[in-house]
């Protein structure tokens, strides 16, 4: 299995589900109020209902669970990384659990430690389940209408969802050209898989350079595509689809923002 097999933030899932005809601006909204909620939950309840909340919405979107996790791989270092820092550094106190030489983890740390590894998936989990419902023209779309009312402060709402959703875009394909070198280099002798950790960072370094020439290689061909398209910005820029507000839209907002505020009150 190759590294882009591991990802799935900014994959694209076409499916007939009713998540997917939600209007991308209801689904940007609810992604990004979520996120900042899960960051005021206070009670392991609260991410639990969240996490719940979640396998549903995959299930209504028809997302198979296998393919959501198997996202979450390449995040396994972070997240050990941060449980690790928040067991063994964390305020809280309580009996001791676990001693490494200097290093104590305590009963509140190791709590703290799951605590904040669960806030990471189910923040992942979200932004995954934001571009598996909705496809990058709808994503830029949703995000230039709800950037358009600060272009009267001068902010180029056209040209910033066109970046950010060519940068999310990108993500699986700059790893399937990491994972081509990889496969080349290592046909070639190359091993980046004995050693330490420092020795297999180091074994790296040499994919630097030709990713970083075929990104700019890519952005290049891009570019003149986007000019042979005519492509002259958002001034006079028509549409194919049209977004529109529905009752389905104003209603799963609505259900969104009362299971946030739900998960606030949870102790």
């Amino acid at each position: 299995m190759g590294i882009a097999d591991t990802i799935a933030l900014g994959q694209y899932l076409p499916r007939a589900s009713a998540l997917h005809r939600l209007d991308p601006r209801a689904k940007i909204v609810a992604a990004v109020g979520w996120a900042v909620v899960l960051f005021f939950v206070p009670a392991f309840a609260g991410l639990g209902l969240a996490a719940a909340g979640v396998m549903a919405l995959l299930i209504l979107g028809r997302i198979p669970l296998g393919y959501a996790l198997r996202g979450l791989r390449p995040l396994v270092l972070l997240i050990a990384l941060s449980a690790f820092l928040n067991a063994f550094f964390a305020p809280d106190g309580g009996p001791e659990v676990l001693r490494l030489g200097p290093l104590i983890a305590t009963e509140g740390g190791l709590r703290n430690a799951a605590f904040v590894g669960l806030r990471l998936v189910l923040l992942v989990a979200l932004a995954s389940l934001l571009t598996f419902t909705t496809s990058p023209v709808e994503l830029t779309d949703g995000l230039e209408r709800l950037l358009r009312p600060l272009r009267r402060v001068g902010v180029p709402a056209h040209e910033l969802a066109m970046m950010m959703t060519i940068a999310l875009r990108f993500i699986p394909t700059l790893l399937e050209e990491t994972d081509r070198i990889m496969k080349a280099q290592i046909a070639r002798g190359a091993d980046f898989d004995s050693g330490g950790m420092v020795r297999r960072l180091r074994a790296l370094i040499p994919l630097l350079v030709p990713l970083l020439v075929s990104a700019f290689r890519r952005s290049e061909d891009l570019a003149l595509a986007m000019e042979a398209r005519c492509y002259r910005g958002g001034a006079g820029r028509t549409r194919m689809h049209e977004l529109r507000w529905r009752a389905a839209d104003l209603a799963a907002l609505a259900v969104a923002a009362a299971a946030a505020a739900g998960l606030l009150r949870v102790r």
